[in-house]
């Protein structure tokens, strides 16, 4: 699909999620005559993600949905699909991997006869602990079923790529998302959200010791550029989205004292998880050249521009 055709029709699945409604928004934007299509069930969303949302909404639970009954012969130009159980504390195997991996196996079926483009959420805990920078040709190694979960639809996903070459199915393996719209997540929200709000009650941000664990913080927008990439994508593929470089706690903390005009000193506490991950980067070799992706927030940039929305008197 051309980004120039500018009616496009399209449907994203998590929609009122945190990733997924930036993502909508951002569409609604970039093509005003869209026809976009929402589908959710508001166990990971919030209906006030969408304000200003000006298209359809199908409130269904994806693992049961019939995609024929509900749709019919519409014809949709690509499908975002980035549904799925995100909570990595639950730990009821079965719901997490029969709710994500069924989901995505009933798109894939309601897509591939008119080979709809594919375009759907991965994640980068696929690549489970690691030392340095993850590259997409490094083997799974998930540590928790939602990762286990990902890492099957990954699977399936190729497959099906694989035997029907015409058809364009893009996993993103996104990293650790922060922004806008997070909020009610609670407590799998990200560490800039929970740290700024704990410094903003005048509060000094917990952190484990000793600080120096790393992530490869990625700023929503950027996520939501490189989903919207993938629009124009000439070939199917699996692709890391980050910002490319991992960043301490520290580090994070010496950031939102900046934007925040605080000056608090890391609250050090004991990490009570015993397989905990110490350290997350993204390479972005492949997707730079796949997608022509380049991120625009270093964390110092994103950080600036998430405190202004999230302490702003009016969010939009």
């Amino acid at each position: 699909m051309a980004l120039s055709d500018l009616t496009p029709n399209l449907i994203i699945t998590g929609g009122a999620g945190f990733i997924g409604s930036n993502l909508t928004l951002a569409l609604q934007e970039k093509f005003p005559n869209a026809r976009l299509t929402v589908v959710d069930d508001f166990r990971s969303g919030d209906f006030k993600n969408l304000a200003g949302y000006r298209g359809d909404f199908v409130a269904q639970n994806l693992s049961t949905l019939d995609w024929q009954e509900q749709f019919g012969d519409q014809k949709f130009d690509a499908i975002f699909h980035l549904a799925s159980i995100t909570d990595t504390t639950m730990h009821d195997q079965f719901a997490q991997v029969h709710d994500n991996v069924e989901s995505f196996r009933r798109i894939l079926r309601y897509a591939q006869p008119a080979k709809t483009r594919l375009i759907y959420a991965s994640s980068a805990s696929t690549y489970g602990a690691s030392t340095e920078a993850s590259v997409e040709s490094n083997g799974a190694a998930p540590a928790n079923i939602y990762a286990f979960s990902k890492t099957i639809m990954d699977n399936i996903a190729m497959r099906e790529a694989k035997e029907s070459p015409d058809w364009i199915i893009i996993g993103l393996r996104y990293f650790n998302v922060y922004g806008p719209r997070e909020a009610h997540k609670g407590v799998p929200a990200s560490m800039v959200f929970h740290l700024s709000k704990q410094m903003k009650a005048g509060q000094r941000p917990r952190i484990f010791k000793q600080g120096e664990q790393k992530r490869d913080f990625v700023y929503v927008k950027d996520i939501v550029g490189g989903s919207i990439l993938a629009l124009e994508a000439l070939e199917s593929g699996i692709y890391n989205l980050g910002c490319g470089q991992a960043r301490s706690f520290n580090e994070l903390v010496d950031v939102l004292n900046n934007c925040l005009g605080t000056k608090f000193h890391p609250d050090y506490i004991d990490n009570p998880h015993a397989h905990y991950q110490n350290f997350t980067e993204a390479d972005l070799s492949n997707v730079r050249d796949g997608l022509g992706y380049q991120p625009r927030y270093p964390l110092e940039d994103g950080v600036k521009d998430y405190m202004k929305w999230l302490y702003s008197e009016k969010k939009t």
